[in-house]
């Protein structure tokens, strides 16, 4: 019988998939951010009033440089992080108000910021702008 080696990951592996554990991870958590009704379940268990969390949501900053912030799916996620910054919002967002406030407002954007930018805007007729329409010649 011969006996079967079994190679071992080499440590440069190891850390290429620690790192991309981490990377996703962080993002996953990131694009969670997205979500008023996570945000203020996490503020009314008191977790945005944990010093040691305040710090590692100043640490997340680094994804809204060009390079990590192309992952993101949910660009809100962004805003909420900036917004997250502050110690006013961070105590906000536990009544629920500020929450419906927020995603009211997220799904308000959501509604009206995709306008075809390609098509130019419909003509208005010249019977609704109080003009004669204009006679075409043969």
């Amino acid at each position: 019988m011969s006996s079967a080696t079994i190679e071992s990951p080499s440590p440069v592996q190891d850390a290429r998939a620690a790192n991309r554990e981490r990377f996703e991870l962080e993002l996953e958590f990131v694009q969670s951010l997205a979500n008023p009704y996570y945000l203020h379940t996490l503020a009314q268990q008191n977790i945005l009033d944990q010093p040691a969390f305040v710090n590692y949501l100043e640490y997340l900053q680094y994804w809204r440089q060009k390079d990590y912030a192309r992952f993101i799916h949910y660009p809100h996620a962004l805003h909420h992080l900036e917004l997250l910054q502050h110690a006013r919002f961070r105590s906000e967002i536990k009544k629920d108000k500020w929450r419906e406030y927020l995603n009211q407002k997220q799904f308000d954007h959501w509604r009206t910021w995709r306008t075809p930018r390609n098509h130019p805007p419909a003509p208005v007729p010249p019977e609704s702008a109080g003009q004669e329409p204009e006679k075409q010649t043969p």
